[in-house]
Formats: structure tokens, C-alpha cells, sequence
């Protein structure tokens, strides 16, 4: 596995009171959260929950109506964003062969380096199909290219947008042994699924949303084995939130 990275100087993450409103309808309502330095966060909830949202919001794409995001003391900037990365659900390739997208997002942070790029493909397990255009692979190595991307930017903070969804098995793999070697290196990984499996595979702690609100924030171990809200309660056992 390639070298990744170290402990990032942008950590801890804090938000204090972020309100987000889109369509005139409040979708975030008073977020306030600390996310440690180090593992992989897994921020979980229903269906509408916000949780995509904030994690848009946490990477700069969306801007609050009110509220704070600091990491380490720090507003958002141009710095901090040039330290992450983030992998969408459903990824955005360019129109160029998989080992070219490596280097388009290399070259964009001054990291070109064709050696490490083939490195971080054959991580991924895509180094057989450097050449092929990027928009004729599967769904699978699709996703396995858009982290092998984000990775080779080398950032302190990974955000995944449910990247396993709709995956097969192999492709899963991969991509949770990946999070999990990333993490051990240094890299903060802040994941949203829906997978209670992968969530305890994978999460040091988890964030638990619903209704646009942060319902409880804990160790993984605690979650799972005693949820403090009732709507996380109702989340592990399958049942539907009374309307």
C-alpha cells in the first residue's frame, strides 16, 4: 500500500451552531461537534438526516447560514481545503484514461509524480487498466479510481460519501481495507454509510444525526452496544421514526 500521510495539523474539528437552510426548508438545525484528530469518524442517521449535507458543509462546498467550522483554531481557506479530499457516492471522472484523472489530481496540489500515481492505482487495484478511458469502467472500479485520486493528492483529512453503496463485494474490500490502512497512517477519515456493518468494521466513533440535528456523539463500542437517544435506539433496531 502506498505511503499516504501523518498527523494533520488541521485537527481537531469543531462546529459550533451551524444552521444550514436550502429551498427556504432548515436542513441543519444548531450542529455543534468535536471530531478528534485521529480514526475514522462514521456519521450515520436515516434517510434526510443532513448527513451528506454536513459533510458538505465540513468540506467547504456548501457555506452555513450561520454557525462556525474550525479546524485547529482555523476558518475554512484555501489551505485547509488543498488538505482534504473527498469521494462522492456516485464519482465525477474526467474525460481522460484512469491514469491521467491520478495525475490531473496530482498535478492540481504540485504532487506530480507518475511513479506514485501507478503506486496508488495499483493500490486500488487498477493498475492493469492505467490506460483504459476512465468512463468505461464499472461501477466498482469507478469508485476505486475516485479514491485512488483522492489519495494521491496525499490529504490530512478524507471525507467518503457512502462509497461502498451499491458496491460488490470485491470493490467493498478493497475500499474498507484502504480506510483502514489510510487511518493507521495519520489520515483523519470522516465516512458516511448506512452500513451498520461497515460502521463497526470501520469507526472509531460515530455521529448520529436525524432530523437535521446531532442526536449523540460517541465511541463506537458505546454506540452499539448502548445508543444514549432514543432515535439511535430506533435506528440500530430497524424501526421507523413515529411521524
Amino acid at each position: 500500500m502506498s505511503d499516504v500521510q501523518h498527523k494533520s495539523a488541521l485537527l481537531p474539528l469543531k462546529v459550533d451552531g451551524l444552521h444550514l437552510t436550502l429551498g427556504g426548508q432548515s436542513l441543519l438545525c444548531g450542529i455543534d461537534l468535536m471530531i478528534a484528530a485521529r480514526g475514522v469518524t462514521v456519521i450515520m442517521g436515516p434517510n434526510g438526516a443532513g448527513k451528506s449535507l454536513l459533510l458538505r458543509c465540513l468540506h467547504g462546498l456548501l457555506v452555513p447560514d450561520v454557525g462556525q467550522i474550525q479546524w485547529n483554531g482555523m476558518a475554512m481557506s484555501g489551505r485547509v481545503r488543498r488538505c482534504q479530499a473527498m469521494v462522492f457516492q456516485r464519482p465525477v471522472l474526467l474525460r481522460r484514461s484512469v491514469l491521467a484523472n491520478v495525475r490531473f489530481a496530482q498535478k492540481a496540489h504540485q504532487l506530480v509524480d507518475e511513479e506514485s500515481a501507478l503506486a496508488f492505482l495499483e493500490d486500488m487495484r487498477l493498475a492493469d487498466i492505467a490506460d483504459r478511458p476512465a468512463r468505461k469502467l464499472s461501477g466498482g472500479e469507478q469508485q476505486r479510481l475516485a479514491l485512488a485520486r483522492a489519495l494521491a493528492t496525499r490529504p490530512d483529512i478524507l471525507f467518503l460519501d457512502e462509497p461502498t453503496a451499491s458496491l460488490d463485494p470485491a470493490s467493498t474490500r478493497i475500499i474498507e481495507d484502504t480506510v483502514g490502512f489510510v487511518s493507521q497512517r495519520g489520515t483523519k477519515v470522516i465516512l458516511v454509510t448506512h452500513d451498520l456493518n461497515q460502521a463497526r468494521r470501520l469507526a472509531d466513533d460515530i455521529t448520529f444525526l436525524a432530523g437535521g440535528k446531532v442526536c449523540e456523539q460517541q465511541s463506537a463500542e458505546a454506540f452499539f452496544s448502548a445508543p444514549q437517544s432514543p432515535q439511535a435506539d430506533d435506528y440500530l433496531m430497524g424501526r421507523l421514526p413515529e411521524i
